[in-house]
């Protein structure tokens, strides 16, 4: 069987084998249909199965007519090309000190071969090679998809440098680099749009269905971590009808796409506990096996049978007993998962989470960015008394420009707006209240600006009730209310107020088709806020005003309560709660270098719409993971007693052999997995 490097593991399920020189035998490793290559190519082993078929055909059709050493011959090539695979992966587990299932099988065909059954000792070799063969054949099917990611790239890329236009290859790209990007290319690398517009294709790295708008961004210095969706671009992405130039902003092997095609590498190598607990059967079950196997050798010692028949027997039961099928059936299943949610835009960080979502009935949602667009808009600017309006916005907009929060950009857009010519004031020391708001010095006074709680434990004048009457006022409206101070005078209040996304109220209901039967939204707003967008969306509960500690308590106390949670936010302010979740899960991941390395599953579109899909992906990998293990272990349990009752090797075999085909095929069905909710 193929061997295997497990890589770094990104995800909070650790390896609990992480031995890197691993080998994947039936012993339940990853499948790498490569690693059987040879002088010809990578189906040499499916040839040398072949091989050993003719050879062992020909020989059993002339002993039908001939004795003596011309059938043996041919038997034994038969036995060399069908056991060439099987002894290379034997020898490599006993020098780790491991005797796995593929040693068994040589020990099955070398006692066929004492007792003077060559025949049915080749066939049990190609048998058990076509079937080793086909299965890497099959298997290459879902490994192919993922290295299909990395070929999504192209290799050259159209510079302007020094006045002129020169092709260097990708990974020669030089960050600041401007890229031209011609009508239906590939995008090579991560970037900012500085020239033209166009649409473009990014299913190929977040699966949204419809080409995105592009166009330059006004501020020449825009970051791309700080560049909005119809400004950056990503590496691997298909460009439209028109001809654009971008600003490279990572190299090539930091753009988003080469993060995704590393992570669900990695992931391969990550268990879940399903596969977990398969590996630890094994260990306890191939012992056991070979204990029986020896006792029935000894049968003839208290029946009256001659050594050769319990001898045969037991080289039977070996066969029958060997958990082929039960090793393959849930690596098979994760690695079609996996490699089919990377095709529909979710990356997934191994087993654990794709079995864990396919599992848990409890969900809660960040509000901000997550089930809300997350672009609030500035609806009311409540100056105090004695302040003019220009006054409040100017020192808002001071020190909420230096922030990246969707709360604060929305003041700097609509409260500029506003504003309009009139002179702008500069902030300086600007620093984060966690989940309260901000401060900074504006000349040279202390500003506040935050929640209305903020102030009610803050050192200073304490806020006039005129203020507090209109922050009420506001947030019995739905609104979120941002409250500003200078020094020790209140200059005001703003309300903000975000709408929920299009297709939240939609998707929670397919949630719920699917089987999430809690669904709860954790908010940093006011409680009346939060239930207001819980009544809109049909949200089982809300809870408002929570600082992210609070987050974190109440998924503690869920999942305590419920056995498994999922959180969905946007990776940043929510980490702490997702890291605590059984999976996290980031929304828009796409570009965000915090939401990839927190999240279990990263929905790398910023679409609600794909939650449902990954959901139901992993609700039938967990069906296709229970089927799997019911045909394997129902083939062993009925293989068992058949052997004893007189069942041949070979025609075991033919079921061992085909039980492993059937799960591998089965686990293929999930690379076409359609989202029925939809």
């Amino acid at each position: 069987m193929a061997s295997a490097t497990p890589q770094t593991q990104t995800g909070r399920q650790p390896d609990p084998d992480p031995d890197p020189d691993r080998a994947h035998d039936h012993g339940g490793k990853s499948t790498d249909a490569h690693a059987h290559g040879g002088f010809l190519g990578e189906r040499t082993e499916l040839f040398f199965a072949i091989g050993s078929g003719v050879a062992l055909a020909i020989g059993w059709l002339l002993s039908q007519k001939v004795s003596g050493l011309a059938p043996l011959s041919l038997f034994i090539i038969a036995y060399g090309l069908g056991g060439f695979f099987t002894i290379k992966e034997a020898v490599g587990s006993l020098r780790k000190g491991k005797f796995e299932i593929d040693s068994l099988m040589l020990v099955a065909a070398a006692g066929a071969a004492a007792l003077g059954q060559w025949a049915e000792g080749a066939l049990l070799l190609f048998l058990f090679s076509i079937g080793h063969a086909l299965e890497h054949f099959a298997m290459g099917r879902a490994r192919r998809a993922i290295e299909a990611l990395a070929e999504l790239a192209p290799e050259c890329a159209s510079v302007r440098r020094d006045g002129a236009i020169i092709d260097v290859p990708v990974e020669d790209l030089q960050i600041g680099d401007i890229v031209l990007v011609k009508p239906n290319e590939r995008i090579a690398s991560d970037g900012v749009v500085v020239v033209g517009q166009s649409s473009v294709n990014q299913a190929p790295v977040t699966g949204e269905s419809v080409p995105v708008d592009k166009r330059p961004a006004a501020d020449a210095s825009l970051t791309f971590e700080k560049a909005s969706a119809e400004h950056r671009v990503f590496a691997g992405t298909i460009n439209g009808s028109g001809a654009i130039e971008v600003r490279v902003a990572r190299v090539s092997s930091e753009t988003t796409l080469a993060r995704v095609v590393k992570m669900v590498a990695e992931a391969e190598a990550q268990r879940s506990p399903t596969q977990q607990f398969t590996d630890r059967f094994e260990r306890l079950f191939v012992p056991a096996v070979l204990v029986g196997v020896g006792l029935l050798m000894l049968a003839f010692l208290v029946r009256d049978e001659p050594f050769s028949v319990s001898f045969y027997r037991a080289m039977a039961v070996l066969v029958a007993a060997s958990p082929c099928a039960l090793a393959i059936s849930v690596p098979s299943a994760v690695l079609s998962g996996v490699a089919r949610a990377g095709r529909g835009g979710v990356l997934v960080k191994g087993g654990g989470p794709l079995e864990n979502l396919g599992t848990l009935t409890v969900l809660a949602f960040d509000k901000t960015g997550t089930l809300t667009e997350g672009k609030p808009r500035v609806t009311d600017v409540c100056p105090a008394q004695g302040v003019e309006e220009h006054q409040l916005l100017a020192v808002a907009i001071a020190v909420e420009s230096l922030s990246d929060h969707p709360l604060a950009a929305a003041v700097v857009r609509d409260g500029g707006a506003r504003l309009g010519d009139r002179p702008r004031m500069i902030a300086e020391g600007v620093s984060s209240l966690t989940g309260k708001g901000v401060e900074a010095q504006v000349e040279g006074q202390r500003v506040v600006i935050g929640k209305p709680g903020l102030f009610e434990g803050e050192d200073g004048e304490p806020m006039p009730d005129a203020v507090r009457a209109v922050a009420s006022q506001l947030e019995a409206q739905g609104r979120t209310v941002m409250v500003v101070r200078q020094g020790d005078r209140y200059l005001g209040a703003l309300g903000l107020m975000d709408t929920a996304r299009p297709a939240a109220k939609a998707v929670i209901a397919r949630l719920r088709l699917l089987g999430v039967k809690r669904i709860v939204m954790l908010s940093g707003d006011n409680q009346t806020v939060a239930s207001a967008v819980a009544r809109e969306l049909g949200l089982d509960e809300a809870f408002g005003g929570l600082m992210p500690e609070d987050k974190v308590e109440f998924i503690k106390a869920t999942k305590a309560q419920e056995g498994k949670v999922a959180m969905v936010g946007d990776g940043v302010n929510d980490a702490p709660a997702m890291a605590n979740a059984t999976v996290g899960i980031a929304m828009g991941a796409a570009g965000s270098d915090v939401a990839l390395e927190t999240a279990d599953v990263a929905l790398m579109a910023d679409d609600l719409n794909h939650l449902p899909f990954a959901v139901g992906l992993s609700r039938q990998t967990s069906r296709v993971i229970k089927q799997n293990l019911w045909v394997s272990l129902g083939m062993v349990v009925f293989l068992i007693p058949a052997t004893l009752l007189g069942l041949k090797i070979g025609e075991a075999v033919i079921f061992h052999e085909g039980s492993t085909l059937l799960v591998v095929a089965n686990a293929l069905r999930l690379l076409a997995y359609r989202d029925r909710t939809a």
